[in-house]
């Protein structure tokens, strides 16, 4: 009784407040096209953490809910929608962070599964790729994998250490690369220097 009097309040005001949260909670509206809700009050940090309307949400139930409903929009824009509302939130980079990896086999035999901060779990491969953004001044790299369509999850810094662990050299066209392979496909963390090769 009480853990559920004190859950009411941060409830009420990150889930009922607002309307798509109501409609997640009351799936039984008549289906019709999405009402745009516009901007939401929603930002999720690099790190994962989801904020509405600038604190924290605390609950990972309540997270895991509006990470259920975060779509792509045509323009690139990120948003949550239902059968019955939709609004854009803002990212400050990727919705999701890879957190833990687990792996079989090796080489070409080699599957790479991910599991996010909201416990989505996916297998590297054809389906979702691994890709590394290098930062334009610094040349530091940044790896993700794609979730679903146009929603990655970075992968954090101690997953990225166990992928270079179990990086191997590949020969890519004229280029010899340093990468993982998973579900037969190889996927370059980055380009081996020539005193390597």
């Amino acid at each position: 009784m009480t853990e559920a009097r004190a859950a009411a309040p941060l409830f009420h005001t990150a889930a009922l407040a607002d309307p798509i949260a109501r409609s997640v909670c009351r799936p039984d509206r008549p289906r019709r096209a999405p009402v745009d809700c516009g901007d939401l009050p929603f930002l999720i940090k690099r790190d994962g953490t989801w904020l509405y309307r600038g604190t924290p949400i605390q609950r990972k139930e309540l997270v895991c809910l509006f990470a259920s409903v975060l779509k792509r929009g045509d323009d690139n824009s990120f948003l949550l929608e239902t059968p019955a509302e939709r609004g854009r939130i803002q990212v400050e980079d990727a919705p999701f962070v890879a957190v833990e990896l687990d792996w079989v086999g090796d080489g070409r035999h080699q599957t790479l599964s991910f599991r996010t901060n909201v416990d989505h779990v996916v297998t590297a491969g054809p389906d979702h790729p691994i890709r590394v953004a290098h930062d334009l001044l610094t040349c530091e790299p940044t790896p993700y994998v794609l979730i679903r369509q146009g929603i990655e999850a970075r992968i954090n810094r101690a997953v990225y250490y166990e992928l270079v662990a179990l990086a191997v050299p590949e020969w890519v066209g004229c280029r010899h690369m340093l990468g993982v392979w998973s579900r037969g496909r190889f996927f370059s963390l980055g380009e081996l220097p020539p005193s390597e090769e």
